[in-house]
């Protein structure tokens, strides 16, 4: 004990100065407990009162995400723009708070969403309990894009996961979504004993946690290089399953289907757009070290991104339920997105942070629009859309707007995004001449063409498809759905007109 008396005072002034750059991580364990003490005050009935202390602590939380930006730009303060905080657990740079403004952004879209599903509404548990949920497992989601460490990786995800799991069967009422919460709970829970199995063969043959550590890359070069390619491949096990990559994909139908539709919003963007930074922080260590060739990283992610497009796109041509659609279709994006990775350049990352915001927007909107339909019509599959672009056409053309973003069409922020996407990998092809660059270009255009296949149904059935037996309005939707949804349509087709709105912020 007397031996380690030497170091304290070093690591209590290390975690002293750490505090500076976790202000919002600080802030969301306050809001989270402050949501969680308003349930506990006020029952039930509190729903409206939480959900509004959440969305004001969030935006609270979003000015201490971008004075980040301050702190990283103070040369008194920061080197090279970027901290280990710690102890080098976490690391801080203008990239992870990027991911972080987009995951706050997109945590309010979801909370503003939720009590506008009647279904969810009218469930007999109350909404108040759901706020606290989704603040925790935002904090959990920061910290994923921060952890540069196995110790912090495995229990960021765990923090996130264990949220989703009680989101996805919050409103356990059907059999569905039970089937749902169990599914999801059981793939979860194996796809976490893999990767706790990998990180243990990494520490074990790298005598460290600390991806970071030049001793521990050195390590892992004197071993075996197929044991050390086997145990990435376990820790690349426990991150797909937030991605939602092929072969770890399995779950993404019937969960989505299976849960309330602003939980489907949620796992949908937030725990991808998470999953996609820390899987940046978690192969950096390998790719940019000369010493380490145990496995072919761009080959990896090549094969799995083409894979991914490949499955998602094809599988999601034969759906008739709205929820599985666009459970395919994000699966499809995830391949997609892949593809910046795979050129291991800042460029690449750039065009990654502008296609992932644009997507999380996107597909936030197209499953609010699709709670829509389900309050008014009780629709759920596409036959029940027949006629209803006549009966509601400021809905359905806001549906059409987003659907041409997440196909990728010209003049939409999504057909932005993917030239970005393209022009990265492309750069990198003309300078290497890499054929699985290519083969990831060709795949890519291939499936965006294959995309608009089942994107244009939905149009098809509103618009071109009529129903002589027309249902009356079942529920009178909230206006402000609505609202919301004119506005995410007007920010797609104004991020298409002038993308250098959201370069300004992303760049």
């Amino acid at each position: 004990m007397n031996d380690l008396l030497p170091y304290i005072p070093e690591h209590l002034n290390n975690i002293r100065q750490s505090l500076v750059f976790f202000m919002p991580e600080i802030g969301l364990s306050l809001l989270f407990i402050l949501v969680f003490v308003t349930d506990l005050l006020f029952g039930k009935n509190s729903g409206w009162m939480c959900r509004g202390i959440a969305i004001a602590g969030l935006i609270i939380v979003l000015y201490q995400c971008l004075w980040q930006f301050v702190l990283l730009n103070d040369g008194t303060l920061l080197k090279n723009n970027a901290q280990y905080i710690f102890g080098g657990m976490l690391f801080v740079d203008r990239t992870a708070v990027i991911f972080k403004l987009i995951l706050d952004v997109c945590a309010i879209c979801v909370l503003l969403y939720i009590p506008w599903d009647k279904a969810l509404r009218s469930h007999f548990k109350g909404l108040s309990d759901l706020y606290s949920i989704i603040i925790a497992s935002l904090l959990g989601l920061h910290l994923m894009v921060m952890a540069v460490n196995l110790l912090s990786i495995y229990i960021s995800i765990e923090m996130v996961s264990i949220a989703s799991y009680l989101m996805v069967a919050y409103r356990s009422d059907t059999q569905g979504t039970t089937e749902a919460g169990m599914k999801y709970v059981l793939f979860g829970a194996v796809s976490s004993a893999i990767m706790l199995y990998g990180i243990s063969l990494l520490y074990g043959f790298g005598g460290s946690l600390n991806l970071q550590s030049d001793a521990f890359i050195h390590n892992l070069t004197l071993v075996n290089p197929v044991s050390v390619s086997l145990a990435i491949v376990l820790v690349m096990v426990g991150i797909g399953f937030k991605l939602s990559f092929v072969p770890m994909h399995f779950w993404v139908p019937d969960v989505y289907q299976g849960a309330a539709t602003p939980v489907t919003a949620y796992l949908s963007t937030l725990p991808k757009v998470a999953g996609f930074a820390l899987l940046i922080n978690f192969l950096t260590p390998f790719i940019f070290n000369s010493q380490f060739n145990a496995i072919d990283f761009r080959l990896f992610l090549s094969v799995v991104g083409i894979v991914t497009m490949i499955v998602g796109n094809l599988a999601a041509l034969w759906q008739t339920n709205i929820k599985r659609l666009l459970a395919y279709s994000s699966i499809g994006h995830t391949g997609f997105a892949l593809m910046t990775l795979a050129t291991f350049s800042q460029q690449g990352i750039s065009a990654l942070l502008f296609y992932l915001a644009v997507y999380a927007i996107a597909n936030i909107g197209a499953l609010m629009l699709s709670s829509y339909y389900v309050n008014r019509i009780g629709a759920h599959d596409l036959d029940s859309y027949k006629g209803a672009g006549l009966r509601y056409p400021l809905p359905s053309v806001c549906f059409v707007i987003i659907l041409i973003s997440l196909a990728g069409l010209p003049v939409s922020a999504g057909f932005n995004g993917k030239v970005l996407v393209f022009s990265s990998v492309y750069k990198i092809y003309d300078q290497n001449h890499n054929t699985w660059l290519l083969a990831l270009m060709i795949t890519g255009a291939a499936t965006t063409i294959i995309s608009l296949f089942y994107y244009i149904k939905i149009p098809l059935y509103l618009f071109l498809k009529k129903n002589e037996h027309h249902v009356d309005d079942l529920y009178i939707t909230h206006r402000y759905l609505l609202i919301f949804v004119c506005l995410i349509s007007f920010f797609l087709l104004a991020t298409g007109l002038f993308p250098q709105m959201l370069n300004i912020f992303l760049n």
